[in-house]
């Protein structure tokens, strides 16, 4: 593993994440076109990670990634399964999916539920320290986005 490939595997996640988030805080900020712009820029910033990892890490071995999600979910919770894998896999399908078609508002909750669960794992469960605590404000953020909007009552 050489410190590039650290660095770029690391970074275009972050910058994945981050970029989702802020696409989500122009919507609730009503800026739909600039919400776009940054949602599509981090789709490509997760696919770059994607890239990165096979490239740097697995060496663009579907087994190699397989065995190593496994392990680390084995460190974690005790269980050796390398089905988180997929579910990133899914992951990247379902934000380019919404890219293409954005799903309409009674789908979105499934979306953005799914969006939270894997950023939260991703970004809170599986890190360490001190980039868990970014991990965890990201999420935070995202509740804040998609909490309801409260109307401010003048007398």
């Amino acid at each position: 593993m050489t410190d590039f490939g650290e660095a770029l595997t690391r970074g275009t996640v972050w910058l994945a994440l981050t970029l989702y988030v802020a696409s989500e805080l122009a919507t609730r900020h009503s800026h739909p076109a600039a919400a776009r712009r940054l949602n599509i820029l981090g789709c490509a910033a997760f696919f770059a990670h994607v890239a990165s990892a096979f490239q740097f890490y697995h060496h663009w071995s579907h087994s190699a990634a397989h065995a190593e999600t496994a392990r680390q979910t084995a460190q974690l919770t005790g269980w050796h399964s390398g089905t988180g894998l997929y579910i990133n896999y899914i992951f990247g399908l379902v934000w380019l999916a919404t890219i293409v078609k954005p799903p309409r508002t009674g789908r979105i909750w499934i979306v953005r539920g799914f969006f939270w669960f894997m950023i939260f794992n991703g970004a809170v469960v599986f890190v360490h320290r001190p980039l868990r605590w970014f991990g965890l404000l990201l999420c935070v953020v995202l509740i804040a986005c998609w909490s309801p909007k409260r109307k401010l009552i003048r007398e």
